[in-house]
């Protein structure tokens, strides 16, 4: 009887141990601040996002030529490429920075991704299916003033224990009708992590 018992508790132990074991799933959560910095791990993250694009933003809206303006430039969002080792979401940044740039009033902004829905909604409302006096034609699109481009670059530096973890991302603003670079900037990150012992 005793050998019975004890067996049916090592199997359950067993059982208990192989399901701690196993596979986790997150099953419970809640909301969390964005603006709250959360480190996990050495990758680019929102936090870094954030502090970059705000930074940039108010940089760009205090451009002179930007504040002295009668009216709002026509922007349009160009290339910014990736050049670190790691898959960063570069239109989730360039999308942040558009959205905060025309929410300061200061700008407006021409969508490049958007040409050929346009294009193809010109030709559906050119059809017989629209009528002829609200149906919109091309030709009347304004033209864009200036140009963002710009770059995001990495550097990793691992010694021992330490690791630092550098970005820098680089916008500019380039004038449409001379090529001309009339603003620049570039806001950097820096990241400081330290490897510790995981214990059993």
């Amino acid at each position: 009887m005793r050998t019975r018992i004890s067996l049916a508790i090592l199997c359950l132990g067993m059982t208990f141990i192989l399901q701690a074991c196993g596979p986790k799933a997150f099953t419970k959560g809640g909301y969390d601040d964005p603006n709250r910095v959360i480190l996990l791990d050495d990758k680019f993250n929102e936090n870094d996002m954030q502090l970059i694009s705000n930074q940039l933003v108010d940089s760009l809206t205090q451009f002179g030529k930007i504040q002295n303006a009668t009216k709002s430039p026509v922007v349009m969002v160009g290339r910014v490429r990736n050049h670190t080792s790691e898959h960063i979401d570069v239109k989730s940044l360039t999308d942040k920075i558009r959205t905060a740039l025309i929410k300061s009033g200061k700008f407006r902004f021409s969508d490049k991704e958007a040409r050929d829905e346009l294009a193809e909604e010109y030709e559906y409302e050119s059809g017989k299916f629209v009528d002829k006096k609200t149906g919109k034609a091309p030709g009347k699109q304004i033209g864009v003033d200036y140009l963002i481009t710009g770059d995001v670059a990495s550097n990793v530096q691992e010694v021992g224990n330490d690791k630092v973890v550098y970005y820098k991302v680089t916008l500019n603003l380039n004038n449409l009708s001379t090529n001309i670079i009339e603003w620049s900037d570039d806001k950097e990150v820096r990241k400081r992590y330290r490897k510790q012992s995981i214990g059993y």
